[in-house]
């Protein structure tokens, strides 16, 4: 993963200062603030204690800041651990360097607040940039705008829009955010153009594109309404039809479905994964098609917490991905060959399957990818019929000779059929 580069510089950026006639919110609460442990690094040398903020949200902090290493390619929008860490760093230590204050520990439900979000703004960055520019006081304050400034109007946007929170909460939580984070300015700015929002929708005048004119102009509408590439919608518009597509647009949208296999190779069957899944309260449902694998929409924050991935009782696995290796139908005893193979589900779910006996070599051109797939074969206790070969697959063969039983080549490909549990509002 890239080492993250430091904001402060990017942080420290002023905007040209705009006016809003509309009132801002009016906080009588002084900021409660506690003294912690001194602060690491050296973003800010004056300041040798780290400032506790118990009025700011912590859930927004840690998306604001999540928001802004991810686009300056720092991160990833994957999910927070049982400790809110993600990128194999403390996730608050972040929000302290970046914003200059910590605030509480995030809780269960912060963490899941979390995901929703950063997940969810992602999806949607197209449709609520659209809105927020088309809100701004003139169309230079959305180009110059802060990148800061800009992920705390996203989440305000976000929520308000698509997770309908209340409105006058959302609005005076992210304007002590941003006055916290950034200055008094900046609080006056978030105020402005959430209330324009909340105005906006209380009288259903969202200022969204007409899908009207030439296909090209309809496109970039489509676009917009649904968050996804120009080049895709052109794309599939022009196969599906304009129908079709919208109707795959939305499905892309959709809150997504995870699987979860149960590790064989470790002992563990479905019914044991069921039970535990049971304690922790979370819903599920039993896969039609593959014995190994529960289904669920909710609750994978608490499968992490509670330690079932990290233990090896279980993965993340698409079940398409185990459909497959169904079709590949390894037996103990036989010799397999991924041809490319990392980061490793369906070498993984192979290796579970042939009961200690037979061997599968795992093939691929990244050495990184190869080494974590190798660390987790030793957690799943497969690491005993995986080997790993690091070669292109493509010349491989010229200089090596090996008999297999089976062969499995699923080649690195666009990724559009898995759009659903990835964030495509990216794009351009």
């Amino acid at each position: 993963m890239a080492h993250v580069l430091s904001l402060r510089v990017l942080l420290s950026a002023e905007t040209n200062k705009s006016s809003f006639s509309s009132k801002s919110l009016k906080l009588d609460k002084r900021t409660k603030t506690s003294i912690s442990a001194p602060r690491k690094g050296n973003l800010n040398p004056s300041h040798k204690t780290q400032k506790v903020n118990l009025e700011i949200s912590p859930h927004r902090a840690v998306s604001a800041v999540r928001l802004m290493r991810i686009e300056m390619g720092g991160a990833f929008a994957d999910l927070l651990n049982e400790k809110g860490k993600g990128s194999g760093a403390n996730e608050m230590g972040y929000v302290g360097r970046t914003l200059g204050f910590r605030t509480r520990d995030l809780e269960d439900r912060d963490l899941r607040l979390v995901t929703d979000i950063v997940g969810g703004t992602i999806r949607w960055k197209r449709y609520l940039d659209h809105l927020i520019s088309s809100l701004c006081h003139d169309a230079n304050t959305f180009t110059r705008m802060e990148p800061l400034l800009l992920q705390i109007l996203r989440i305000g946007f976000y929520e308000i829009i698509k997770l309908e929170m209340p409105p006058y909460a959302v609005v005076d939580e992210n304007v002590r955010l941003a006055k916290v984070a950034l200055r008094h300015g900046a609080g006056n700015m978030v105020n402005a153009i959430l209330r324009k929002l909340v105005l906006h929708m209380e009288n259903s005048s969202l200022p969204l594109p007409k899908l009207e004119g030439d296909d090209r102009t309809q496109a970039r509408a489509l676009a917009t309404l649904h968050s996804h590439p120009v080049w895709m919608v052109r794309r599939w518009t022009k196969h599906l039809g304009q129908e079709e597509a919208i109707r795959l647009m939305m499905w892309n949208n959709s809150d997504p479905s995870f699987s979860l296999r149960a590790n064989s190779g470790k002992g563990v069957s479905r019914a044991d994964l069921v039970t535990k899944l049971d304690v922790l309260k979370v819903p599920h449902e039993l896969s039609f098609y593959l014995n190994d694998f529960v289904r669920m929409k909710t609750g994978l924050q608490m499968v992490i917490q509670a330690g079932l991935l990290k233990e090896g009782l279980c993965s993340v696995q698409d079940e398409s991905a185990g459909l497959v290796v169904s079709v590949v139908d390894p037996q103990p005893g036989e010799s397999i060959v991924d041809c490319c193979a990392a980061p490793g589900g369906k070498t993984l779910y192979m290796a579970s399957l042939l009961s200690g006996q037979g061997m599968v070599h795992a093939v691929d051109i990244n050495e990184g990818r190869l080494r974590i797939l190798k660390e987790t074969a030793k957690l799943h206790q497969v690491d005993g019929v995986i080997t790993t070969i690091h070669a292109d697959i493509r010349t491989f063969s010229d200089n090596n000779t090996m008999k297999c039983d089976r062969v499995l080549l699923d080649a690195p490909c666009s990724g559009l059929g898995v759009l659903s549990k990835t964030c495509v509002g990216t794009g351009n």
